[in-house]
């Protein structure tokens, strides 16, 4: 087993190969540790080369009512009334500070995507 850091695309490609080989082996194996590191370091390698972006606000609220099946009229508990739901919704409103509470407290949408 010989481990090193990944610098470069090809160490990249190349211990992406070696977690595949590796896949399925049993745990406190040498096989099995060597799994634990690679992918503790492919990890590593992509939050720094491949950032993934935080969602859009009302992207997040979109998501979150499709998941729980909610129309915008059930929108309307969290941001006020049907026509500041819609505002919200088309982007021609930003959130104020109580509805990123409301939407926090009720769909359970982290503070920090609605105040991006």
């Amino acid at each position: 087993m010989e481990i090193k850091p990944i610098k470069t695309e090809q160490d990249y490609y190349d211990s992406i190969q070696r977690v595949e080989e590796l896949w399925g082996a049993k745990k406190d194996t040498p096989q099995g540790d060597e799994l634990d590191l690679l992918v503790t370091l492919i990890e590593s390698y992509e939050m720094k080369h491949y950032p993934i972006a935080p969602p859009d606000p009302v992207d997040a609220i979109k998501f979150r009512m499709e998941q729980m099946g909610m129309t915008k009229a059930d929108m309307v508990k969290y941001l006020g009334s049907q026509s500041r739901v819609s505002e919200v919704l088309n982007r021609k409103r930003k959130l104020t500070l109580s509805m990123v509470k409301s939407l926090y407290k009720g769909l359970r949408i982290p503070a920090e995507i609605l105040l991006a």
